[in-house]
């Protein structure tokens, strides 16, 4: 367990990072006046934190130390909202292979309890990944043209942009 919990420990970090980095990336938004991409990339922010918090429970619960990482300061411009979901795209994508890591570890160790924890991860992780996908092939069909990205900040300020990725079903039904 000693692996698995300096291992745990450590991905804490990422989920930190990404909390913080998202948080500027909100910031940047707003900047911008991209209210919807803003509140969007704020809400992520807060569930990296959430996903932290989850697993410092499990550690707690599980009776084992609890180190909080040092955070590094995020980058504070993109050169387009194309180039900042690019980077979202990823952190996720190092946030899986972290998560897969841990899994692997938890196996490897037997640790039931572990290996529960981090199911709700993965399947967390295919969403956070579909989410960041969808979003980029959108701001790739939207290019340059200022009216397009301003229609899509708009559907994610109604808050049904990723209806469809959400629900995993054709209309978002």
């Amino acid at each position: 367990m000693q692996d698995l919990t300096q291992a745990i420990n450590s991905h804490l970090a990422s989920e930190f990072q990404a909390s913080h980095t998202y948080l500027a990336m909100s910031i940047w938004l707003r900047e911008k006046d991209l209210a919807g991409f803003s509140q969007y990339m704020l809400e992520k922010s807060n569930e990296e934190r959430g996903h932290a918090a989850r697993m410092i429970s499990y550690l707690v619960d599980c009776d084992e130390p609890v180190e909080l990482p040092t955070i590094e300061a995020p980058e504070r411009s993109w050169p387009s909202v194309q180039q900042l979901f690019d980077r979202v795209f990823e952190m996720e994508k190092q946030v899986t292979a972290s998560i897969n890591g841990l899994y692997s570890l938890a196996e490897e160790a037997g640790e039931r309890s572990a290996s529960a924890m981090l199911d709700w991860f993965v399947n967390e992780q295919i969403q956070e990944e579909a989410e960041a996908r969808f979003v980029l092939k959108r701001l790739r069909l939207a290019g340059d043209n200022s009216a397009a990205l301003l229609l899509l900040d708009q559907q994610f300020l109604e808050g049904n942009a990723l209806a469809h990725v959400k629900t995993g079903i054709p209309g978002g039904r």
